[in-house]
């Protein structure tokens, strides 16, 4: 039988879709092992506590091997050390043409047989703190326009200075 004061969820997961699951806390698991300690089997502890069965055996097999049964940590970035194993291509490729666009960068890494994703190459420009942003190569001119009639203003061709005739 459960009563409310060995409840710690009475209330549910608020807010939390139902397929973005959550551990239990450490203060959970914690009392669910000290009533296993005092006596009462895994399925009666879950059932006190609210828990699933196979939770309680499992934080208690994992106690018994490794003495320890905190949750795991969850979420973040798994795959980041794919891109880092190309941090040097990345960089060579970045200093040989500084604006290059994450495709063409993409495009250029996979020619020398490192597949990545853009997506990816943003995170680890993100992580090492590199900017993509283009910038004008020259101030504008307050006195007559410095690009040509065809271009527009901060594309390649406005780096070329146009004399008013």
């Amino acid at each position: 039988m459960q009563s409310g004061a060995d409840l710690i969820q009475v209330r549910g997961w608020q807010g939390r879709p139902a397929d973005m699951p959550k551990a239990l806390s450490f203060d959970l698991r914690s009392r669910v092992l000290a009533a296993i300690d005092a006596g009462l089997s895994c399925r009666q502890a879950a059932a006190r506590f609210g828990v699933s069965a196979s939770s309680a055996i499992r934080w208690h097999g994992m106690r018994r091997e490794g003495g320890d049964a905190r949750p795991k940590p969850q979420g973040g970035d798994r795959l980041s050390h794919r891109t880092e194993a190309h941090a040097d291509l990345i960089h060579a490729a970045l200093a040989e043409v500084p604006d290059i666009t994450l495709p063409e960068l993409k495009a250029r890494l996979a020619e020398k047989g490192a597949e990545v994703s853009v997506s990816a190459l943003w995170r680890f420009c993100r992580r090492h703190q590199i900017t993509r942003k283009k910038r004008r190569r020259m101030p504008p001119s307050r006195t007559g326009p410095t690009f040509a009639s065809g271009a527009r203003p901060g594309s390649r061709a406005s780096s070329i200075s146009i004399p008013n005739g």
